[in-house]
C-alpha cells in the first residue's frame, strides 16, 4: 500500500482536492507547520514510516456499507491485521462474496482474507455466544482473536436492553451492548479474561497492532455504527453507548493518533437510519420504495428510513473524523447504469458529477466507490 502523510494531532493542515493527469483526484496540503515545505514534510513522514494504518468509519447513522468496503480493502491490500473497535454486537455488517451473504455482528469484516488476523480491541463489549457462533459459521477459527480486556455481555444485559426506556424510547437493538457499557463505566463488568470459552482466542490486541506496524505490516482498523450515532457527537439521546468516531475507534484498539496514516469515512449515496431519532428530510415509505431505497437493519430487521444525500452532514462527519478520503457506496442504486462498473471513466456524467460534488464540498478525494452488492463491485481510485 502506498504510504500517505500521517494524521498527526499536533498538525492542523487544510486539504484541497486537485485532479491529476490520470483523472484521479488527490489530496494536497495547503499549508505546513513551522514553515516546512510540502516536499520536506513528505520526506519526513516517509522516513519515519514505511507502512500504513487505515481507519474506516461510518459517516452517517450506520448502514453505509462499511462491511463491504472493509472486506474489499482487506482482500485488496492484504493487511497483516484487521482490528475492530466500536460498541458491540448492536452493529451489523452485511458482506456479499460471490453467491454467499454474511451477516456479521462481532467478527471483524476482514475475515474473507484468510491470511489476515482479525481482532477485537479492548474497547469493545462482546457477546461470547454471538462471537463463537460467527467464528464457527464463517470458518475463522485460525484467525480470530480478542483482547483480554474486552467487556462481556451477559444474559442480564440483554434483558435490560430489551424493554423499558432503552427499547421503547431510544430504540435499542436489545443486544445488551448499552447496559454492558454502563456496567463497565461502573467497574462491575466481567471481562473476556474471565470467560473460559474465550481463553483460546485471547491476545494483547494493542501490542499486536503496534508490533505489526513496527515490523512494517499494514493494519486496517474497522469502525462500527456511524458518526452521528456517537455518544459525544451524535443526535443524543438517540445514539449508541460510546464514541464511534475515528478517535474513539483508535482508542478502542490501542492505536495512538500519530500512527494513523489514512482515515476513510464511508458514505452511502443516500442517507438511511434505522429506529428512532431525527432524520432531516426523510422520505415517505412510498417514495423510498419507489426509488429502490427500502432497506432493513442487519441486526434488528427493522425498516430503515431514507433521505437524499446530506452534504452538510457529510462535511461535519469529515471534520469530526479528520477524514483524509472517503468511500461512497450504492452508487448503482442512485444511478442504476453504474452497476458493476470498475472504472470511473465508464460512469455516466451525472454519476461523475455527484461524486465530484462531494469531493468539492468535503475537500477530500473519493478513494473507493461501490457499484454493486458484491465485495468486488468497486471502483478503486487510490494511487497505486
Amino acid at each position: 500500500m502506498a504510504v500517505a502523510v500521517a494524521v498527526a494531532v499536533a498538525v492542523a493542515v487544510a486539504v484541497a482536492v486537485v485532479p491529476s493527469a490520470d483523472g484521479h483526484r488527490h489530496a494536497r496540503r495547503r499549508r505546513h507547520p513551522a514553515g516546512l515545505s510540502h516536499t520536506t514534510l513528505i520526506k519526513m513522514q516517509c522516513a519515519r514510516r514505511t507502512v500504513a494504518a487505515t481507519v474506516v468509519v461510518g459517516g452517517f447513522f450506520g448502514d453505509e456499507g462499511k462491511g463491504k468496503i472493509i472486506s474489499y480493502l482487506a482482500t485488496k491490500d492484504s493487511p497483516e491485521i484487521v482490528v475492530r473497535g466500536g460498541a458491540g454486537p448492536n452493529a451489523g455488517h452485511t458482506i456479499r462474496d460471490g453467491e454467499r451473504t454474511y451477516k456479521v455482528r462481532m467478527l471483524p469484516s476482514g475475515f474473507l482474507n484468510r491470511n489476515a488476523r482479525v481482532m477485537i480491541g479492548p474497547g469493545v463489549v462482546v457477546d461470547p455466544d454471538v462471537l463463537l457462533r460467527e467464528v464457527e459459521d464463517f470458518g475463522a477459527q485460525k484467525q480470530a482473536y480478542l483482547d483480554a480486556n474486552c467487556g462481556i455481555i451477559d444474559p442480564a444485559h440483554r434483558e435490560r436492553d430489551s424493554g423499558g426506556r432503552l427499547k421503547d424510547t431510544i430504540g435499542s437493538t436489545g443486544s445488551g451492548t448499552g447496559p454492558a457499557n454502563s456496567d463497565r463505566a461502573l467497574r462491575t463488568l466481567r471481562l473476556a479474561r474471565d470467560v473460559e470459552s474465550l481463553s483460546g482466542m485471547i491476545a494483547d490486541v494493542p501490542h499486536e497492532v503496534n508490533s505489526a506496524l513496527a515490523a512494517g505490516r499494514d493494519v486496517l482498523v474497522e469502525g462500527t455504527q456511524g458518526t452521528f450515532l456517537s455518544l459525544w457527537h451524535g443526535t443524543y439521546p438517540y445514539v449508541t453507548s460510546k464514541d464511534v468516531t475515528a478517535a474513539g475507534i483508535c482508542a478502542d484498539v490501542g492505536l495512538g493518533p500519530t500512527k494513523v496514516d489514512e482515515v476513510m469515512v464511508v458514505f452511502k449515496s443516500y442517507v438511511t437510519r434505522v429506529g428512532t431519532g431525527p432524520l432531516e428530510n426523510a422520505l415517505s415509505d412510498e417514495e423510498a420504495s419507489k426509488r429502490g431505497w427500502s432497506e432493513f437493519g442487519t441486526v434488528t430487521g427493522r425498516p430503515r428510513r431514507a433521505a437524499d444525500f446530506d452534504m452538510s452532514l457529510a462535511a461535519r462527519a469529515a471534520m469530526l473524523n479528520g477524514a483524509t478520503q472517503f468511500a461512497l457506496t450504492k452508487l448503482d442504486v442512485l444511478h442504476p447504469e453504474c452497476a458493476g462498473s470498475r472504472s470511473f471513466g465508464d460512469l455516466p456524467a451525472e454519476a461523475k458529477k455527484f461524486v465530484s460534488s462531494i469531493e468539492d464540498a468535503l475537500g477530500i478525494p473519493a478513494a473507493v466507490i461501490g457499484t454493486g452488492p458484491n465485495v468486488k463491485d468497486v471502483i478503486d481510485r487510490r494511487a497505486a
